[in-house]
C-alpha cells in the first residue's frame, strides 16, 4: 500500500482521499477570486447605501405652498418608496456583515463553508433587492408618465426634483442587483471549480 502511494505521488496522481493543497497558500484561481469577491461587494455596500440616502432624502415643496395649506412630496407619503428605503437600509446591512467572512476567504481559499454561506444569503439579498427596486421603478414609471385609463395625471410635472432624485435612487438599487448576480455566480463557478479538483 505504501508502495502505491509512493508511486502515485511519484506519478503526479492525488490519492483517494487526501486534501487539496493548491500552491502559494491558496491557488491563483481562487484567491483571484475572492479579491474579486471582496472588491463586488464593496460596489454593492456602497450602492444600496446611496440609494437608500438619495430616497429617504428626497423631498419637494412647491412654491405657492401656505401655512396653511402645504403641497409637498416626501418617500414616507408612499409604503412602496418606505418599503424601498428598508430593502436597501437591509441589503446594505447585510453586505457590511459580509466583508469579514469575504476577507477570510482569502485567508482560507479551500474552505467551503463561507462561500456556500455568502451564496444563500446573496441569493436572498438579490431577490428582497429586486423586488425593492421593482416596486419602486412602477411608482416611478406612473408619476412620470401617469395612467390616462384611471384618470392619473401625471406627478412628476409639479414635483420634478423629487421624480428626479427618485429616479437617481434606482440606478444605484437596479446596479446592486446586478453586483449580486455577478457575487452568485462567482460563487458558483468558485465551488464548481472546488468540486472539479476534488474528483480529479
Amino acid at each position: 500500500m505504501e508502495m502505491d502511494q509512493s508511486k502515485a505521488k511519484s506519478e503526479g496522481e492525488v490519492p483517494l482521499g487526501s486534501k487539496i493543497r493548491y500552491p502559494f497558500g491558496g491557488g491563483g484561481a481562487q484567491r483571484g477570486l475572492t479579491i474579486v469577491d471582496l472588491v463586488l461587494r464593496v460596489v454593492a455596500l456602497m450602492a444600496t447605501l446611496c440609494s437608500a440616502i438619495v430616497m429617504g432624502t428626497a423631498h419637494q415643496t412647491l412654491p405657492f405652498s401656505t401655512q396653511s395649506t402645504q403641497f409637498k412630496a416626501v418617500y414616507k407619503d408612499l409604503p412602496m418608496f418606505m418599503f424601498f428605503v428598508l430593502v436597501n437600509s437591509v441589503a446594505c446591512g447585510y453586505l457590511f456583515l459580509s466583508l469579514p467572512l469575504s476577507i477570510f476567504q482569502m485567508v482560507k481559499v479551500a474552505s467551503v463553508t463561507p462561500r456556500l454561506t455568502l451564496l444563500i444569503f446573496d441569493t436572498m439579498a438579490m431577490a428582497l433587492e429586486t423586488a425593492g427596486a421593482s416596486v419602486a421603478a412602477s411608482v416611478v414609471y406612473l408619476a412620470y408618465q401617469g395612467n390616462t385609463v384611471v384618470n392619473w395625471a401625471s406627478f412628476c410635472s409639479q414635483f420634478d426634483s423629487f421624480c428626479r432624485r427618485s429616479s437617481q435612487s434606482l440606478i444605484g438599487s437596479f446596479g446592486a442587483v446586478l453586483v449580486l448576480v455577478l457575487l452568485i455566480t462567482l460563487s458558483a463557478i468558485a465551488m464548481s471549480r472546488r468540486i472539479t479538483n476534488t474528483q480529479s
